[in-house]
């Protein structure tokens, strides 16, 4: 808040917080919290198809193969939510808990979304 100094004279400027300029022809970029993650499509469509071969496979019977893919999908989720990408070494994990859980995966469309996406993102 500014105002005019008691005296008459200057500026008063009480407490600032963010970013502020003072004058012509300035400038001021202020961000706060981090980065939004860049949009690669590739890992969108990744997480799209994540998403509904999770929603799929909370309809599914329970198996250890199934749990570990939930749990795979979930933590795959999360990392393209947090840093804009799944690693090389998470592509790697999802692919083989893809093929642990194969027989219902396969009669999926949304698993076949996920294994395709996985494929191109990891080639191959």
């Amino acid at each position: 808040m500014a105002r005019a100094d008691e005296r008459g004279s200057g500026i008063h400027i009480g407490s600032v917080r963010g970013a502020f300029a003072i004058g012509d022809h300035n400038t001021v970029t202020h961000n706060e919290g981090p980065a939004a993650p860049s949009a690669d499509p590739a890992q969108e469509e990744l997480l799209r198809a994540v998403r509904a071969l999770r929603d799929d496979l909370s309809r599914a019977v329970e198996s250890p193969q199934i749990t570990a893919l939930s749990d795979e999908l979930a933590e795959t989720e999360a990392e393209i939510a947090d840093s804009g990408a799944a690693g090389p070494g998470r592509l790697a994990r999802l692919r083989t808990a893809l093929t642990d859980a194969g027989a219902v995966v396969g009669l999926l469309a949304s698993g076949t979304a996920v294994t395709q996406a996985v494929a191109a993102l990891a080639g191959g």
